[in-house]
């Protein structure tokens, strides 16, 4: 069983972006490892389009898109359900 959760942020460091790190940063647990990832690097891009990324900002956790960020963006109740902010 896993011991943490891993939480990637996809960002372009837009203000829309810079508000979802504060988000997730503000609700994430001890058991969340938080990674912001930089959409200008190319390794990245890549890794949001295996996502499915369509647009930023975006979060993953453990490996899977949120299902806010497939189309509206992320918000807090999504995100809680996805598990952020609930230790393992």
């Amino acid at each position: 069983m896993p011991t943490t959760r891993k939480i990637e942020v996809f960002s372009a460091g837009c203000a829309v972006c810079e508000d979802t790190v504060v988000l997730i940063n503000r609700i994430a647990c001890p058991s969340c490892e938080v990674e912001i990832l930089d959409m200008h690097r190319p390794d990245v891009a890549k890794k949001a389009k295996r996502y499915g990324i369509r647009s930023v900002p975006a979060v993953a956790v453990n490996g899977t898109l949120v299902d806010c960020c497939a189309d509206r963006g992320p918000h807090e109740d999504a995100l809680r359900s996805a598990g952020i902010g609930t230790p393992i």
